[in-house]
């Protein structure tokens, strides 16, 4: 069975490698086949600034803050996510035997996405606003036959947030989501969602368990960082 795992960029970084994260790989490796996919927002953001591009995020109605990607803002995130973090990841898991390969959403068309027209936010001062969507997608299919492949083949497919927009184009997809739709696609035993925290908390209280009508009730309560995984999860479940 399959079993898809999303790791932040940063817990695999160079004078941080995450040991007891990369033993555990190691053993549902045995077990499973395995499917990471990784972020890596914080170092994006980090990079862009220092290239002169400060980064805007937004934040929607619902509570989901996003990145507002422009182009050149896309341009940056392909860079760092395909060729800074994606080959850091795939070279730290060979160092420690994990036969891992690093793909983008681009390479064989993996991710297609529908690039969104407007986006819908709250500014400042509370009010909803329509703006232009950027270069920002939602993920419309995944080519489960090339998992398959690199999977039979023994590989540890190392996946990276990037789409292939349905004109061709780049596009920001979101990592938790993104995670969320491969596992739906590859009909996966499970998704798991780490992350560098406890774990999920509500009303101060660490909970271990939720139904997915407990998790959408719960949404409110959640802060932006943690209601996007939830979120995911959620979706995935729905999917299959």
């Amino acid at each position: 069975m399959v079993v898809v795992v999303k790791v932040g960029g940063d817990l695999l970084k160079e004078g941080k490698i995450n040991v007891e994260l990369i033993n555990d790989l190691k053993e549902l490796c045995k077990e499973e086949k395995v499917i990471v996919v990784h972020g890596g927002g914080d170092e994006v953001t980090e990079i862009a600034e220092k290239l002169g591009k400060p980064q805007v995020f937004v934040m929607s109605p619902e509570g989901f803050k996003s990145r507002y990607t422009d182009l050149e803002t896309a341009e940056i995130y392909l860079m760092v996510m395909s060729g800074r973090i994606n080959k850091r990841i795939v070279k730290t898991l060979q160092e420690h035997g994990l036969n891992a390969i690093g793909i983008s959403g681009i390479d064989g068309g993996l991710l297609r996405a529908e690039r969104k027209k407007r986006l819908v936010i709250v500014d400042e001062k509370g009010r909803k606003r329509a703006i232009e969507g950027g270069y920002t997608g939602k993920i419309v299919s995944v080519n489960t036959k090339m998992l398959e492949d690199l999977l039979s083949l023994g590989y540890l497919p190392i996946v990276n947030p990037v789409a292939l927009g349905l004109e061709y184009e780049t596009l920001n997809v979101d990592g938790d989501r993104t995670a969320a739709a491969i596992a739906a696609a590859m009909k996966a035993k499970a998704v798991i969602f780490t992350t560098d925290v406890e774990g999920l908390l509500i009303d101060g209280s660490l909970v271990r368990k939720l139904t997915v009508e407990e998790a959408e009730r719960a949404l409110p309560k959640i802060g932006p960082g943690m209601s996007t995984k939830v979120h995911a999860a959620i979706e995935a479940v729905k999917k299959g």
